[in-house]
């Protein structure tokens, strides 16, 4: 574990160490379009591209405290142009790759951004309005592929060798309270707010992680979510800066089963649904092995299940277990794992949304134990977490890490204060408006309870709640939870608030379902719509529910539901960039069908 890293530094004097104690370490690797070849930068050369960059912006006119916008996918510039922009003073903020056009232009006026990146020419052609409208302050559009100088774009490779690097050198260097970044919470209803970080922020909730996450030195890290998104932003960012790891950009989550396999890093996060995914994928591939090879696999996982359960119990693990854990990890579990470049992981975790616990099960029976943590854009990530060595507790989000204090409310309401809780939401003029009560308290929204050991519960979301018409008050991920325990079932949606009973939306896990429908002879020509109504299908489904409603009180159970085959993403809209479910979104696309399933 390296040192502990003091909060009145700065990210810059954290790149500056690293470069000095580790310059030949490898610290960022991509692949081209196209290419075949991974190009590393080890992190002197990183250092001295960040400076160069850094005096590129300067000299294009980026001043200490500007807002400069980034709207690109996890690729070298992304990655670089972020620590050159901190670098320079200025506060960078990424712009989800998938956000609307209206969205785009509130981030663009409330930011007050002079200066934005941009992937290419296509990507900025949405961004040209905004340079030329005169109530906007965005004057320049840096291009990264394409540029178009007719157009008013400034090619990227202006920044490198630009004339101005001996001013910026003159420059005070950022202080642990200026801003380090601010980001846009994606939200599932209403604008984006600005969530200012500063360096100090970003310091104490990195080095709370960093004391309870055991690592190897330098770690390997795939960067495959969004940088819009907090917890690769801390831990495809900041984190690697502070701990000389190598960074793996993954530009396309669609590439990362790939760069897994390549990879096999030891250190591997998920947001649920990313977890889910795998899961389904490698029930897939257990589904197809031999007879012999799928009861090796089962037994294997009951020994994995059993050991889990010893730890989770904070119980010292029996001599006799540890030899039979030993024995099935190295000859059945780690070789199925090595398939996906998950057999070096050491450390996997989860955040954003409560994972059904049928999943945290399934990853123990493969001897990879998620670590569920929780937390927020405003505590800069992580606010409690599982761990491996200080205790865990499957299906609950932790314990709070060292930087923040956790209470819940009478309601349930969880509220938050410490040192790396933010300050307040960005105001239009600039102004950062306090969002805590007079003790420091911020409001989370989120629902949970905490048990006699201190480990925190989230069962939903304060304002999405379900209030049926007899007055119960149900959480529908707790019932979505349930129903995604089959592997047939991917997404769903629980419905029912000022209604006497819920209902619910399924959609067909895209890896699983044809798994399953083989194995039983089920052909329909790669068909879903058929697949779906097949009659063995919808019975299972039937079961599938029966069986949810089995763990359910009265009120949350599932009346009727319907089935449906389009997956849900950020794409379409039923989900945030960082893939929690827009509810309003899916009530008002559906809404016709769910009032068909009420027989409205």
């Amino acid at each position: 574990m390296p040192p502990t890293v003091p909060t009145d530094r700065t990210l810059p004097h954290l790149l500056a160490r690293t470069a000095r104690e580790h310059p030949d370490a490898p610290a960022l690797s991509w692949r081209g379009t196209g290419a075949s070849e991974w190009t590393t930068l080890t992190w002197a050369q990183v250092r001295d591209r960040v400076a160069e960059l850094a005096g590129g912006f300067a000299a294009h006119g980026v001043e200490p405290g500007d807002r400069v916008l980034l709207m690109m996918g996890n690729r070298s510039e992304h990655w670089l142009s972020d620590l050159a922009l901190v670098h320079a003073g200025a506060v960078p903020t990424t712009v989800y790759n998938t956000a609307a056009p209206e969205q785009v232009a509130y981030i663009v006026r409330h930011s007050r951004a002079r200066l934005a990146v941009v992937e290419n020419a296509a990507v900025a052609a949405a961004w040209e309005g905004l340079v030329a409208d005169p109530d906007t302050p965005l004057a320049t559009l840096v291009v990264v592929d394409g540029a178009h100088t007719g157009r008013g774009h400034t090619p990227y490779g202006d920044l490198s060798g630009a004339p101005g690097g001996a001013a910026f050198e003159r420059r005070p260097a950022p202080t642990p309270d200026d801003l380090l970044t601010v980001l846009y919470t994606s939200g599932t209803t209403g604008d984006p707010k600005g969530v200012p970080i500063t360096h100090r922020d970003m310091l104490a909730n990195a080095t709370a992680v960093d004391a309870v996450v055991e690592l190897p030195e330098s770690p390997d890290h795939i960067c495959y979510l969004p940088l819009a998104h907090i917890a690769e932003r801390v831990l495809g960012l900041y984190l690697p800066v502070m701990r000389a790891s190598h960074v793996w950009m993954c530009p396309d989550p669609q590439e990362l089963a790939g760069v897994l396999q390549e990879v096999r890093p030891p250190q591997f996060f998920g947001v649920p649904r990313v977890w889910e995914k795998l899961a389904s994928a490698m029930r897939a591939g257990i589904a197809r092995l031999p007879d012999e090879w799928r009861a090796a696999v089962e037994g294997a996982a009951a020994v994995a299940v059993e050991h889990a359960a010893v730890r989770e119990r904070g119980e010292p693990v029996p001599a006799e277990l540890q030899e039979r854990f030993d024995g099935v990890r190295a000859l059945v579990l780690r070789p199925l794992l090595a398939r996906a470049g998950l057999d070096r992981v050491t450390w996997a975790a989860s955040a954003s949304a409560p994972m059904p616990l049928e999943v945290v099960r399934f990853w123990a029976g493969l001897g990879i134990v998620v670590m569920d943590a929780w937390g927020l854009t405003e505590c800069v990530g992580v606010a409690t977490a599982n761990t491996p060595s200080t205790g865990f507790r499957l299906g609950s989000v932790g314990r709070p890490l060292g930087s923040v204090e956790l209470r819940v409310a009478d309601d349930g309401e969880v509220f938050l204060r410490g040192e790396s809780v933010f300050g307040g939401y960005l105001g239009p003029d600039g102004s950062i408006r306090p969002a805590t009560d007079a003790d420091g308290w911020f409001a989370t929204g989120d629902v949970g309870r905490l048990d006699e050991d201190g480990y925190l519960w989230i069962t939903d979301r304060k304002k999405e709640l379900i209030v049926t018409s007899n007055g119960k008050n149900v959480s529908p991920a707790l019932v979505e939870n349930a129903l995604k325990e089959h592997p047939l079932v991917g997404q769903a949606y629980a419905h029912g608030d000022r209604r006497p009973y819920l209902v619910a939306l399924l959609v067909l896990d895209r890896e699983t379902a044809p798994v399953w429908a083989a194995a039983r002879g089920i052909d329909t020509g790669g068909d879903w719509e058929a697949l779906a109504a097949h009659p063995e299908v919808v019975a299972e489904l039937g079961r599938a529910v029966e069986a949810a409603n089995a763990r359910l009180s009265r009120a949350e159970q599932i009346k009727y539901h319907r089935t449906l085959t389009e997956e849900w993403g950020p794409g379409s809209g039923e989900l945030t960039p960082s893939l929690k479910l827009r509810r309003r979104v899916v009530r008002e696309r559906y809404g016709a069908a769910l009032a068909e399933l009420y027989g409205d």
